[in-house]
């Protein structure tokens, strides 16, 4: 391959957008309309999802938004989160709405992304909004998918007729990501995931290889060509005595053997995760203004 590898700078890229929603905020504000307001939910004490609401809450502070965090034991029951979720629907002040995922085996992740009001549903995770994004009027798009595109936009990669393929076939990234990528930016998508056959004979073929499987290492250095454009989603925490924190992060690519080949590829961290928070203030900034909207009309 001729010429140098490009990383895919997640952390820059949505530091770029953060600021574009600051000053977007700023002149909302300015002009007497209402703060954007962000609610999120944590159940129970897992070090992984209290790492990721923080950075969430975070990031609206750096953007200006408002945001109200509720946290609760592990021992809530299913018909208590519920409640709450009705709640904060209720709540005219707040815009969007996220539930940190996973929860407690007692409670169906499934019930409770549906009783947020899809108005509200900023990780775009509801059975409407995953619906509209078949539709040319989409509504919250999924978070993930919908930061990867931005990020491949931003360093102007043309992805219309492009061989997409993507390896991971979840309700969260890889399915709505298959059909964002070939309904909205006509790419021709190959879809596939940890139990296809002769899985290489495919992900071979790709001219942009989007991984999310939560498999570390899945993707070797022999299953991709030369000049391919990488997007690993994974991150898995992996155990490690070398480690300042008694693990280290890994994707679903082995980094160091694909990126000699790829034209672009994101790294891990710093790649998708950021871009997902940015694509979920995006959500919450479009949620508050199509609201504002409704109320004037």
């Amino acid at each position: 391959m001729s010429g140098e590898t490009i990383i895919l700078d997640g952390k820059k890229v949505a530091d770029d957008i953060k600021e574009e929603i600051a000053e977007q905020v700023t002149k909302i504000v300015d002009q007497g309309g209402k703060r954007p307001h962000l609610a999120a939910i944590l159940v129970g004490d897992d070090g992984a999802s209290h790492t990721y609401v923080n950075n969430k809450i975070k990031s609206c502070k750096k953007v200006g938004f408002e945001y109200t965090l509720l946290n609760f034991p592990d021992s809530i029951s299913e018909n208590k989160l519920m409640s709450e979720i009705e709640r904060i629907n209720a709540d005219d002040d707040i815009d969007g709405l996220i539930v940190q995922l996973p929860l407690p085996e007692h409670i169906s992740s499934t019930k409770v992304t549906e009783r947020i009001m899809p108005e509200k549903d900023v990780d775009g995770f509801t059975n409407l909004n995953y619906g509209k994004i078949t539709s040319k009027n989409p509504g919250l798009m999924p978070a993930t998918p919908y930061g990867i595109v931005e990020l491949l936009k931003r360093y102007d990669i043309d992805i219309q007729g492009k061989h997409c393929v993507m390896v991971g076939n979840s309700r969260t990234v890889g399915a709505p990501m298959s059909i964002i990528m070939s309904y909205h930016e006509n790419a021709t998508v190959t879809v596939c995931h940890i139990h296809t056959n002769n899985l290489e004979e495919h992900t071979k073929k790709a001219d942009i290889l989007i991984v999310a499987t939560g498999k570390p290492g899945l993707i070797k250095g022999d299953m991709v060509k030369e000049g391919v454009i990488v997007v690993d989603v994974g991150i898995t925490r992996i155990a490690s005595d070398e480690a300042s924190k008694g693990y280290v992060l890994k994707g679903d690519v082995e980094f160091d053997e694909v990126a000699p080949k790829s034209s672009y590829i994101t790294p891990v961290p710093g790649g998708v995760g950021p871009m997902t928070i940015a694509s979920l203030l995006l959500n919450t900034l479009k949620a508050s203004q199509s609201r504002a909207k409704s109320k004037v009309v």
